[in-house]
């Protein structure tokens, strides 16, 4: 399938325990952890993407904004519009919500890989640290 501008994804989740600042060490509070939020954005953009066998993306680049709070039992989810294509280079708009409100927004960008050969270099990465 070829990769189009306007392509959307979308992900939710609840906020529990698990995805709270104090749980992932961002904070002390409550209430949705930005590594959480930025998370969701970016499994909304992996969402957009139909990839064949073999292909995949990686994240390298996340400019966003934790605007608002969300406590524990709301709803929060996470758009993703494709807005570039260059090469491999694919930037999306991201925005987030909850319940009641927008609380974030940014700009994401992947790159497209051939899973083997990514997974061949990190792998000879470890091979030349363990040879010093």
């Amino acid at each position: 399938m070829e990769l189009h501008v306007g392509m959307q994804g979308h992900s939710e989740a609840v906020v529990n325990a698990a995805n709270t600042a104090r749980a992932m060490g961002s904070g002390t509070l409550e209430v949705l952890a930005t590594p959480a939020l930025v998370a969701l954005m970016e499994q909304a953009a992996v969402k957009a993407l139909p990839l064949p066998p073999g292909q995949t993306s990686v994240g390298t680049l996340m400019d966003v904004r934790h605007t608002a709070a969300t406590p524990l039992g709301m709803k929060v989810w996470a758009e993703a519009q494709l807005c570039a294509v260059d090469g491999r280079r694919l930037v999306f708009t991201v925005t987030a919500y909850d319940e009641k409100e927008q609380i974030g927004a940014g700009t994401h960008e992947r790159f497209l890989v051939d899973v083997q050969r990514f997974l061949e270099k990190a792998a000879a990465k470890r091979t030349a640290v363990s040879l010093k």
